[in-house]
């Protein structure tokens, strides 16, 4: 259908998991890519696997400096922004009382401040253009409560926050930039297989059970497509949850 027919979208994180998924499923619809992520080798894959209208950026979310040159790379190819897709983050375990300063300061810059980041200067660019959609990720440990991710928990939390903040800066601005958060439970990719031992369980198999919570990667994708598309234009602050009901089935 070409439903993101020649917009340009930044996605972080795309060497793997959820990233790589949105990457290619955007591209499909006719989307120019740009990668960006720490893994060079896996994320030039990835974008030779999508063509000549996909460029990878080595970027590390937290560097004011990275997100500058990424931004200045994407408009020097492309010419222009329309979405932003902030993906890339890592998933630390600790309740309050074993997560130290250290490891909570390391998830706040990378979740937090590397969001914060990307869109303070995706606002700057978009706004040059006639506007765009923004997408966080966030979770559903920004909505409920989940004691073993303390650190985690509060950097989507801010996330969320700040993309309340930013759909009605760019509303009040007259931007037409639309800033919404995507709030996954489980997603079965590298990042959650590490905490269960490393082990990858078929996408089928976990279909199997209606509890199931956690979800393929292309089901968060079908989600950041519909989010980059003019058929959610009138969607703007919202948070959608991709959670089989799990935040409000208490199980």
């Amino acid at each position: 259908m070409q439903r993101v027919e020649g917009k340009v979208c930044i996605i972080t994180g795309a060497a793997s998991g959820v990233g790589r998924e949105d990457a290619l499923l955007l591209a499909s619809e006719g989307a120019k890519v740009v990668l960006t992520d720490l893994n060079e080798e896996a994320g030039r894959q990835v974008a030779a696997e999508i063509g000549e209208h996909a460029l990878f950026i080595r970027q590390d979310i937290a560097s004011e400096a990275d997100w500058q040159n990424v931004i200045k790379l994407t408009l020097e190819r492309f010419g222009r922004l329309d979405v932003l897709v902030n993906n890339a983050a890592i998933l630390a375990l600790g309740s309050i009382e074993d997560t130290s300063l250290e490891l909570w300061q390391k998830v706040q810059r990378i979740n937090s401040e590397g969001y914060f980041l990307g869109c303070k200067y995706g606002v700057q660019a978009m706004k040059e253009t006639g506007g765009g959609s923004i997408i966080n990720m966030s979770s559903v440990a920004a909505l409920g409560g989940m004691p073993l991710f303390c650190a985690y928990s509060a950097s989507k939390g801010a996330v969320a926050a700040m993309s309340r903040s930013i759909a009605l800066h760019c509303k009040q601005q007259g931007y037409r930039i639309r800033c919404n958060t995507v709030h996954p439970d489980g997603i079965n990719t590298p990042m959650t297989q590490a905490l269960t031992g490393g082990q990858a369980i078929p996408q089928e198999t976990l279909d199997q059970d209606p509890l199931n919570r956690m979800c393929a990667p292309r089901d968060i994708a079908n989600l950041v497509l519909f989010l980059a598309s003019d058929e959610s234009r009138f969607i703007n602050g919202s948070e959608l949850r991709v959670d089989n009901a799990q935040l409000i089935s208490g199980l």
